[in-house]
């Protein structure tokens, strides 16, 4: 059983920690006024939402409503418990738990055999590298890769190994460390035999490139072959720890330099991300073999602004490219693309002309996005012919309508009107035509899929005066301890309205039984309910007044106790109407006890 974290402990994590730089290992942040902004991790957004404040501990999104503090931002994040979440953040604040954390952190934890694949991969990883660098077996792969223009320090930091010659050599490596052959052609390191179910090495005769997930850990390789045998490179299969649509290559050790530079350079496979860090370029990362994903675009936007697409210049590089860009654009990343020159991929370039040259031609000399775009749609066209001239013209103008910034629309329409001799007035009302036609289209096609619930949820925004009271209270008795218990007491016994308030409430005042000060971060850890501290974050953003005067106290009071008595007005009311037809006396009693209430409102 695992020990009970103290409370001192967790207020020590909380205190060493200052959330914005733990959510800044996720969400690209940037400061506004007294918070910081960014796109929302846990929901799509275009327009950021996402607001952390350095001052209150506490995150909070005006779009889906997420919020709390750094202990639940990694719980949300990352998936984890609580008690997970406050292990992880005890490492990175350098802080010493002294207890048994290890012993049952519940469903969450790695079990035994994804543990072992992880483990088995770590321990080739290492043992690759050691055969390349290290060895005679390993001299000839060592040979190939330097006279290839890979470098000692290169071959190093992305771990490159060497798989030896043999049929066996690592089901008895692994087997001899208590590894289940089993497991381990489920990790996809061996591959089981259907004729007698024995096991051989996947990989041989290869040069090793591991794979590593976000925090650095082996999960998988991709084998070249030293010569001619076919595939010439061999990959591992998916498993439960690899899955090639969440993988971004080389994204562990470029996260500190996207970040830095808020820009990243994305390849097509990893040999040319390797080439572009000799080169000097250290924020590429690829994708490993597949299209861009949703899974790669939400790792990227929790770290980037803008994005480098530098693919291959043959035909499915382009329309790849393409592909890229419009995920991109959607997600609302700045989006350039980089060119190479016919016949080059950037592992070929680069040994062609250097590595300054690839930086300056190529990576620095890349187009905006709407730039590809001018190059993307004229291919196959013959542009002296005038039906494809036309239809080129169209499409690009279509391109520049879905433009927001005006200066860049007049840009480029500029550049069409140049480039064709055409009017720039007549180009610029074709644009406005196109724009309106797709807004008009947008918007029946919004209506027409508008679901119930999205009106009644605009609808739901408009609160009645009680609600805001309420939750008005809240804030300030979040600011003030004295604030918390003078509210308790003008309530004379009576409860909040809204249920949730209330629960609020009550745990504020048993937390403010034991902690004199008010810190609403240290108040969320106290909470349980997820939702409650959903809530509390929401309220805590909310603008007030940094005093609560007598009057407004008083006016906030009155709302919460005047919708009360409201209820029970209707209440009589019904009463009254029965008693109308039934007992006279009665009704005039009810009728008397109506007035008195309507007097106190």
């Amino acid at each position: 059983m695992a020990d009970r974290i103290p409370e001192e402990k967790i207020d020590q994590i909380r205190q060493a920690l200052d959330i914005v730089e733990v959510v800044s290992d996720y969400v690209g942040l940037k400061k506004q006024g007294r918070n910081y902004f960014g796109l929302c991790p846990f929901h799509g957004e275009n327009t950021p939402s996402f607001s952390v404040s350095s001052d209150k501990q506490i995150f909070h999104c005006f779009g889906c409503g997420a919020g709390g503090n750094v202990f639940s931002f990694i719980m949300d994040i990352e998936g984890i418990s609580f008690q997970e979440a406050v292990v992880k953040l005890a490492e990175r604040a350098n802080i010493e738990l002294e207890i048994n954390v290890t012993s049952n952190l519940g469903e969450k934890k790695a079990s035994k055999e994804i543990q072992a694949a992880k483990d088995a991969h770590e321990l080739l990883r290492k043992f690759y590298h050691h055969l390349l660098v290290n060895t005679k077996e390993g001299q000839h792969a060592l040979e190939y890769l330097l006279e290839r223009g890979f470098t000692k320090e290169s071959i190093d930091k992305f771990q490159i190994g060497y798989s030896l010659n043999s049929w066996d050599f690592v089901v008895k490596f692994l087997a001899k460390r208590d590894f289940s052959p089993e497991w381990m052609e489920k990790a996809g390191l061996i591959i089981k035999r259907e004729k007698d179910g024995t096991f051989f090495d996947r990989f041989r005769d290869r040069i090793m490139f591991p794979i590593f997930d976000r925090h650095g850990q082996t999960i998988a390789f991709s084998g070249r072959s030293l010569g001619a045998d076919e595939p010439k490179y061999l990959n591992s299969p998916e498993t439960a720890i690899f899955n090639k649509s969440k993988i971004l290559y080389n994204f562990h050790l470029a996260k500190p330099i996207i970040k830095k530079l808020q820009h990243a350079v994305l390849f097509e496979g990893f040999a040319d991300c390797i080439a572009a860090d000799r080169a000097g370029v250290e924020n590429g990362i690829a994708t490993m073999g597949t299209s861009l994903t949703d899974e790669h675009i939400a790792i990227l936007r929790q770290n980037v602004h803008s994005i480098t697409i530098c693919y291959d210049s043959d035909n499915a590089g382009i329309e790849a490219a393409f592909r890229a860009g419009n995920l991109l654009d959607d997600a609302g990343f700045q989006v350039k693309v980089a060119i190479m020159p016919d016949g080059f991929d950037p592992d070929e370039y680069i040994k062609t002309f250097g590595p300054e040259k690839f930086r300056k031609d190529v990576i620095d000399a890349s187009y905006t996005w709407m730039g590809f775009k001018f190059l993307y749609f004229r291919r196959g066209k013959n542009l002296q012919n005038e039906g494809d001239r036309l239809s080129y013209i169209e499409q690009i103008i279509k391109e520049i309508s879905k433009l927001t910034k005006a200066v860049e629309k007049d840009h480029y329409l500029r550049q069409l009107a140049t480039e064709f001799s055409l009017s720039l007035d007549s180009l610029k009302q074709q644009e406005k035509q196109i724009y309106f036609t797709e807004k008009r289209k947008e918007k029946s096609k919004a209506t027409k899929n508008r679901k119930p619930l999205y009106i009644q949820n605009q609808v739901s925004e408009l609160k009645p005066a009680y609600y805001t009271a309420e939750r008005r209270l809240i804030a300030h008795m979040l600011k003030n301890r004295d604030t918390a218990y003078k509210i308790q007491e003008l309530l004379q016994g009576n409860t909040f309205n809204i249920d949730e308030h209330q629960a609020i409430i009550t745990y504020l005042l048993g937390y403010y039984e034991d902690h004199l000060e008010p810190n609403v971060s240290a108040f969320l850890s106290y909470l349980q309910d997820d939702n409650l501290r959903k809530m509390v974050a929401t309220i805590e953003m909310m603008p007030i007044n940094d005093e609560l005067n007598e009057q407004e106290l008083h006016d906030y009071i009155k709302q919460v106790l005047n919708h009360k008595k409201l209820l029970k007005i209707k209440e009589k009311e019904l009463e009254l109407k029965e008693a109308e037809r039934t007992d006279f006396k009665k009704a005039i009693s009810i009728l008397e006890e109506i007035k008195q209430l309507r007097n106190s409102l």
